[in-house]
């Protein structure tokens, strides 16, 4: 499985983008964890936390509520061709 990377933007399948701030791990597992926070104005949190596991999941292409038709959750953006935030 590929690693997430620090200080990096990703899009989620929804079509947010997010910045992954680091990497922590779970104080019980030692499972690898993404911290995360959104680029845009939300009112219920400014820091996520998610399983790297989760983070990297393939998702079915064909869900009406994958608007960028990605292929995986969160998916690194090397350049930003279209927002699909608008």
């Amino acid at each position: 499985m590929e690693k997430v990377k620090i200080g990096k933007i990703y899009r989620h399948f929804k079509g947010n983008y997010y910045f992954v701030e680091n990497i922590g791990l779970d104080s019980e597992t030692k499972e690898r964890m993404v911290i995360y926070k959104p680029i845009y104005e939300r009112q219920d949190s400014k820091i996520w936390i998610r399983r790297e596991e989760m983070f990297l999941e393939e998702i079915d292409q064909t869900r009406k509520d994958n608007i960028t038709g990605q292929k995986y959750r969160f998916e690194l953006v090397e350049e930003l061709e279209k927002d699909f935030t608008k």
